[in-house]
């Protein structure tokens, strides 16, 4: 990891000097954030690392300065505060610590004192006050062209992040083996999510995002955070990852115990056949817009072959029937946060290309490009106030409504890989581990 952290520093340091170059700046300084109070309270939110932070240097806490400049070693003042309240951390020998010129300062304004801020710095942070306070320019802070071009490139992994997202693909997988125990063991969705943190060896707040455990028809709310405790559950919908030094995985599977209707059943069987045609034809130069359109035909062609669509392919897509049972998009960038930037983003400079209206909820609108990080994710849905539009008028008839009554009480479906983006096609980084 030593070895693959300094390349990824030496790519940031590159990549820096060009953006910086591009927007006008000499250097950037980077805070690693500060903590959130909720209102009327005394007590923090978890802390997360500000990402264009965390893109540089695993380290958590907040106050943290970095210090990037044009043709020298990046700084890094650390603050460790000295605080009988809090564990006191010993920093050690951490394997990234070679690549960087370190201070460590007991107090957050001190920190301020060991950083230059003279000539064209920008700051990028969430306490614009301080900087400014402290000579940063009130144009300087947070300037929208470099931070399009910082996003950008955080759209390609180095090897370094790509070992980082396999390893919380290793621990997630790991989790998601004893959540499926504990589901076949007919625990409830509370005890399911316990099985899974403790199999992960992470408290809730590590998780990347709140863990979706969906008994039956709560499979149906595309981000449910229930955890409910009723018990002996005919399908499990699972939507969790896990965390390793800042990178999140994204993993969802579905899984059937006694009691499920084979209909289902065989739905279940159809999209893990139709992702992982999908993830097959992942290549550099695909529109991503392709490969989610490409997903709704398949969708069509599998619920017209069941039963439940009476028209499949192309016409069931341009009718809008697939719709009501797959509303979301086909996947999303990933990496330091979990719906990772720039996935809109026309090009370094900036630009939003939206989705098109059919396809509202598409979150990567880009072309497919060799580093990228992103997941694959169809699934098919029995979500009430979504068909419910369907149920008079002409695509009326196009629905078998009683196969549908019968699938509703079981939810929905949904098939979750992470891919990354090589040369010739893509490496699933998933499916060696779950």
């Amino acid at each position: 990891m030593r070895e693959r952290y300094a390349e990824h520093v030496a790519t940031r340091r590159r990549k820096a000097e060009q953006a910086l170059e591009a927007a006008g700046f000499d250097a950037m300084l980077i805070h690693s954030g500060t903590p959130f109070r909720y209102f009327a309270d005394d007590m923090d939110a978890p802390f997360r690392s500000t990402p264009h932070f965390a893109h540089w240097v695993p380290l958590e806490g907040p106050h943290h300065l970095l210090l990037v400049r044009a043709g020298k070693q990046p700084k890094l003042v650390r603050v460790a505060p000295e605080d009988y309240w809090y564990e006191q951390a010993p920093l050690g020998d951490p394997f990234w610590a070679g690549e960087l010129e370190l201070e460590e300062v007991g107090e957050a304004e001190k920190a301020w004192k060991r950083v230059e801020t003279r000539g064209r710095v920008a700051f990028i942070g969430d306490d614009p006050a301080s900087a400014i306070e402290h000579g940063v320019a009130d144009s300087w802070v947070n300037p929208p062209a470099l931070l399009a071009r910082l996003d950008w490139d955080r759209s390609y992994k180095t090897p370094y992040e790509v070992a980082c997202i396999e390893e919380a693909e290793r621990i997630a997988a790991r989790a998601h083996h004893a959540a499926r125990a504990a589901f076949e063991q007919g625990r409830s969705e509370i005890e399911i999510h316990h099985a899974y943190v403790q199999a992960a060896g992470c408290a809730d707040k590590d998780l990347p995002y709140e863990s979706i455990v969906a008994l039956d028809e709560k499979g149906a709310t595309l981000h449910y955070t229930g955890k409910r405790d009723a018990r002996d559950g005919r399908v499990l919908l699972i939507d969790s990852g896990a965390r390793h030094l800042g990178y999140a995985s994204d993993i969802t599977r579905t899984w059937t115990r006694d009691g499920c209707d084979p209909l289902f059943a065989d739905l279940i069987r159809g999209v893990e056949s139709l992702q992982q045609e999908l993830c097959a034809a992942v290549r550099p130069g695909l529109p991503y817009l392709e490969l989610h359109r490409s997903a709704h035909v398949k969708i069509a062609d599998l619920l017209h072959g069941l039963g439940l669509l009476r028209r499949g392919g192309e016409a069931a897509v341009e009718e809008g029937l697939t719709s009501p049972f797959f509303p979301h998009g086909l996947g999303h960038f990933l990496g330091i946060q979990v719906h990772d930037v720039a996935g809109h983003q026309a090009s370094p400079e900036g630009g939003r290309v939206e989705p098109p209206p059919q396809f509202p909820y598409l979150r990567t609108t880009r072309t497919i490009e060799p580093d990228q990080v992103f997941t694959v994710e169809p699934g098919v849905y029995f979500i009430e106030m979504l068909l419910r539009q369907h149920r008079t008028g002409a695509s009326s008839r196009q629905f078998d409504w009683s196969l549908i009554e019968r699938l509703k009480p079981f939810g929905g479906v949904r098939i979750e890989d992470d891919l990354l983006v090589t040369r010739e096609g893509s490496r699933n980084l998933t499916r060696s581990y779950v």
